[in-house]
C-alpha cells in the first residue's frame, strides 16, 4: 500500500494482540497472538475501552511482554487477561508500497479475468507467507498465497483483487459441446 494513496482509517480499530498472563510484578504482561508492529514503545492501544501508551517493552517479535500507562501491578494486569489490545487507524504505522492491513483487505471480490471466484473473508499468516481466504460462492474456502505468481493486481479502494486461476488451479476445463457441432458426436 502507498501509504499516500491510502490514508488512515479514523475509527477504524486494528487488533495488536491480547493480554495474556501477567509477568512479574510491575504491571507488564505477555502478549498473545501479537502484531508486533504495532506494540511499540510508546503507541497508545486500547483495552477494556481505555486507551494507554506503551511504556515498556520487552521480549520478542513473537512474545512481547508490555506494560501499560496506568497498570501499576500484577492484579491490575490480570483484571485484563483475556481483553483484545486494539490500535485506532490514525495510530497505524505507514506500510511499505504493495503492503496493506488484514482490514484492507477483508471483503474484497476476488477475479479471476471478468469471473468472480469469491470474497476475501480473512487475512492468514502461514508459516511461509501470508495468504487470503477466500470465500466462493458455494462457501468453500480457497486459500491464495500472497504471492505474485498468485496476485496479479490488489485495487484495495476498489475492493478488488485479481488472481491467476490457473496457478491456483481453479480453471475449469470446458463442459463438452452438447449441440453435435463440429467435432461432436450425433
Amino acid at each position: 500500500m502507498n501509504p499516500e494513496a491510502s490514508p488512515s482509517q479514523p475509527g477504524r480499530e486494528l487488533e495488536a494482540g491480547w493480554v495474556g498472563r501477567p509477568h512479574g510484578l510491575d504491571g507488564s504482561f505477555h502478549v498473545t497472538r501479537p502484531r508486533s508492529g504495532l506494540l511499540t514503545l510508546g503507541s497508545s492501544v486500547t483495552v477494556a475501552g481505555r486507551t494507554a501508551a506503551i511504556v515498556r517493552r520487552a521480549g520478542t517479535e513473537q512474545h512481547p511482554i508490555v506494560r501499560l500507562e496506568g497498570i501499576e501491578n500484577r492484579s491490575a494486569a490480570e483484571l485484563l487477561r483475556g481483553l483484545a489490545l486494539m490500535v485506532e487507524g490514525d495510530q497505524l504505522p505507514a506500510l511499505a508500497e504493495g503492503e496493506w492491513w488484514a482490514h484492507e483487505l477483508e471483503g474484497c471480490e476476488v477475479f479471476g479475468g471478468e469471473q468472480l471466484l469469491g470474497t476475501v473473508s480473512r487475512l492468514l499468516e502461514l508459516p511461509s507467507c501470508e495468504a487470503l481466504e477466500v470465500r466462493r460462492e458455494n462457501g468453500e474456502p480457497v486459500l491464495v498465497p500472497m504471492v505474485k505468481d498468485a496476485v496479479r493486481r490488489i485495487e484495495a479502494p476498489e475492493r478488488r483483487i485479481e488472481v491467476d486461476p490457473e496457478f491456483l488451479g481453479l480453471d475449469e476445463p470446458s463442459a463438452p459441446e452438447k449441440d453435435g457441432g463440429e467435432g461432436g458426436h450425433c
